[in-house]
């Protein structure tokens, strides 16, 4: 289940606090949990995974899933996999570590795993959301936000996508809050 870690160094773990608090961005936050990770319990623990075995957890997973698909508007997805070895690891947290926003939507689902994201309130705060398996996250376009892996760096998602250039990032040049130098 999902954490979030308000400005003034709070967390909360109650998934109804955490959508009330991430509401005013339209930021959606919800946890499914339908099973299919029963059908493929070694590939989710498996850091390197070929073409073909990233192709069967999607099927597998949008044939469930296709609602997301349905009211987002997406027409395709791809199994996004973060583990120590990748080889785009260092891209991935240069290019999408820092604040920027999207043309169009973000929808996430988590399969295994944790990244965290951060977002710019309306007042110019900041939170920090962790994401674990199951949780579904949608960000809609132009939503101020960043994301990373988590410190375990393990992360296998299904992101949706409405269009190639959705997915391009935009920078926006704000600052992340130093959570762990404020005084509490």
């Amino acid at each position: 289940m999902a954490n979030l870690l308000l400005d003034e160094g709070t967390i909360e773990s109650d998934l109804s606090e955490i959508v009330r608090e991430l509401a005013p961005l339209g930021v959606e936050l919800r946890h499914y949990d339908p099973g299919t990770s029963l059908l493929f319990p070694d590939l989710l623990d498996q850091e390197v995974l070929t073409e073909s075995e990233k192709f069967y957890i999607i099927e597998l997973h949008n044939s469930v899933f296709e609602f997301i698909q349905q009211e987002n508007g997406t027409v395709w997805s791809d199994l996004l996999n973060i583990h120590p070895g990748s080889p785009s690891l260092h891209q991935s947290i240069a290019t999408y570590g820092r604040y920027h926003t999207h043309t169009t939507v973000e929808p996430i689902y988590v399969l295994a795993g944790e990244a965290i994201y951060g977002f710019v309130r309306p007042d110019g705060s900041q939170v920090q959301l962790l994401i674990q398996a199951q949780d579904y996250l949608y960000i809609p376009a132009g939503v101020e936000h960043w994301c990373s892996p988590s410190a375990l760096l393990n992360f296998k998602a299904v992101r949706y996508f409405a269009n190639a250039e959705g997915w391009v990032p935009k920078y926006t040049g704000t600052q992340m809050t130093d959570y762990l130098n404020k005084p509490r």
